[in-house]
C-alpha cells in the first residue's frame, strides 16, 4: 500500500494496494515503515512549490524498521529501527568537509530513480523518502540508526520537522540562555522551534500565528507569549522594550511574514529562515537597511547542521526527558485516511499526524 500523486497540482493523494517497492540491490536498505506523519512539505511536493519527478509516492517524515541490507551496507543490519534521513551525507565532498553535511548533494539521485511500481507504472520516492507506504528501498545513507530510548513515532518526527525547527534554534540562530526569541509560523516546524527555544534558555519566547488554536498550542509547548500578526507590534514593546527580538524565527516562507520577521528583530540580531517560499517570492529591502541595521539573514536548510549530528542532539534530549515529541502528534489516522488528514493540515486543526500504515 501506497499514497501517491501522477502529476503536480492534485489536491488529494491516491491509495493503492497494488504497490511494490522495486530497485534493492547493493548500497541499498528495505525498510518497513512504523511510523510515518504528514508534513507541510509534501503539500508543496504536491503543489509543485518543491520540484519533484511524477508520478509520485509522497511521505518524507518517517521511521521504520531495517527488513534486509544489500551489499556493501554495514551501519545498519535487519531488525534496525531507522529514521529515514532525506538529506544524507557522503562525508566527503566540499559541504561535507567544511560540517555542513546538510547541503551534500549526494542522495539527489535518489529523487530521480524510481522506487515504486503499480499497475505497471513507476513512481518515484518523494525527497528520495517516500514514507507513505508500507515499505521502500532507500539508498543506505537515507537510513539512520534510532538511538535508544526513542519511540518510532518520535523519530519519524525527528525525520523532518523537529530537526528543522529545533536545529534552526540551536545550529542556526544559536539561541543563548537569557535572550528573548519570536517564532512567527506555529505549525509543527514551529512549535519544534518554542522547544528547541525552551531548551536553549531562552527568557521571552513569544508565539505568532493567526489561528488562535496554535497560539494555545504554542503556549502549552512553552511560549511565554503568544499573539496574532497584528499584535507582533505590542509583542515587541512588551517583551523587550522595543529594541526587537534578539533572534526570529521564520517558519512560514511567504515574503510578507518575513518581512514581519525582519521588523521584529533588534539591530544586531538573527532573522532566521525556515519556512519554505516558492522560486519566484522574493523578498523586497533596502541596501540602506541591511548596512544600518546590522541583522543578519540566516536561511536555516534542515537544521542548519549536518542532519545526524542534528539528529543526536534531539535523541538526547528526548531520552533524558526534555524534549517530549509524541506530544506534537494531535491526530491518528490510518494511510487510507491520509485526505483527510490533509484536510486537518490545511485547516490549522493539526499539529502533527500520525499515519498508520
Amino acid at each position: 500500500m501506497a499514497a501517491m500523486i501522477t502529476a503536480p497540482g492534485a489536491t488529494e493523494l491516491e491509495v493503492r494496494d497494488d504497490v511494490e517497492a522495486i530497485g534493492f540491490g547493493p548500497g541499498t536498505v528495505r525498510v518497513a515503515i512504523r511510523a510515518t506523519s504528514l508534513c507541510h512539505s509534501d503539500l508543496s511536493g504536491m503543489n509543485g512549490t518543491i520540484p519533484a519527478p511524477m508520478p509520485l509516492v509522497l511521505g518524507h517524515e518517517g521511521a521504520g524498521e531495517v527488513l534486509e541490507v544489500g551489499e556493501g551496507v554495514t551501519h545498519v543490519r535487519p531488525g534496525d529501527r531507522v529514521i529515514v534521513n532525506w538529506r544524507p551525507s557522503c562525508g566527503e565532498c566540499a559541504w561535507c568537509v567544511r560540517g555542513q553535511g546538510q547541503l551534500c548533494q549526494s542522495g539527489n539521485a535518489a529523487m530521480m530513480t524510481p522506487a515504486f511500481r503499480s499497475g505497471g507504472q513507476d513512481f518515484f520516492r518523494f525527497m528520495g523518502a517516500g514514507t507513505f507506504a508500507q515499505e521502500v528501498v532507500l539508498n543506505a545513507g537515507f537510513a539512520s540508526p534510532v538511538p535508544d530510548g526513542v519511540s518510532y513515532d518520535a523519530a519519524a518526527l525527528i525525520g523532518c520537522g523537529v530537526t528543522t525547527g529545533v536545529g534552526a534554534v540551536f545550529n542556526t540562530a544559536g539561541v543563548r540562555p537569557g535572550e528573548t526569541v519570536a517564532v512567527i509560523g506555529c505549525g509543527g516546524v514551529g512549535i519544534s522551534a518554542i522547544l528547541g527555544a525552551k531548551a536553549a534558555g531562552a527568557s521571552h519566547v513569544v508565539a505568532v500565528d493567526p489561528v488562535a488554536t496554535r497560539r494555545e498550542w504554542a503556549l502549552s509547548f512553552g511560549a511565554t507569549a503568544a499573539v496574532a500578526p497584528e499584535e507582533l507590534a505590542d509583542a515587541v514593546a512588551g517583551a523587550t522594550g522595543g529594541l526587537g527580538f534578539d533572534h526570529v524565527i521564520e517558519a512560514v516562507g511567504r515574503p510578507a511574514t518575513f518581512r514581519s520577521a525582519y521588523d521584529a528583530t533588534r539591530r544586531g540580531g538573527n532573522v532566521v529562515l525556515v519556512g519554505v517560499g516558492g522560486a519566484k517570492d522574493e523578498f523586497p529591502i533596502s541596501m540602506w537597511e541591511l548596512s544600518a541595521g546590522e541583522k543578519r539573514v540566516l536561511p536555516s536548510f534542515y537544521g542548519g547542521d549536518t542532519v545526524t549530528r542534528t539528529y543526536a542532539r534531539i535523541a538526547e534530549l528526548v531520552r533524558t526527558g526534555r524534549l517530549d515529541l509524541e506530544r506534537l502528534i494531535t491526530h491518528r489516522l490510518p494511510l487510507t485516511g491520509i485526505n483527510e488528514a490533509l484536510g486537518l493540515m490545511r485547516s490549522g486543526e493539526a499539529l502533527r499526524i500520525a499515519l498508520t500504515v
